[in-house]
């Protein structure tokens, strides 16, 4: 599997999802109290990232 969404838990206890591609973190979120919450980011991230738009503010 070239890409994927985990979910974990951290240190704090808390959930966090992670998004890999090719084995490297691409990026990580906030931690969630609850997996729900941190599988809700994981739906919103799919709806909601094809269409976003990039931002450069170097």
């Amino acid at each position: 599997m070239a890409h994927h969404f985990e979910i974990y838990k951290d240190k704090a206890g808390e959930y966090r999802v992670r998004f890999k591609y090719n084995s490297e973190m691409m990026f990580s979120t906030e931690g969630y109290s609850s997996k729900a919450s941190a599988q809700n980011a994981i739906d919103s991230i799919k709806k909601n990232g094809p269409g976003a738009e990039v931002k450069d503010n170097s």
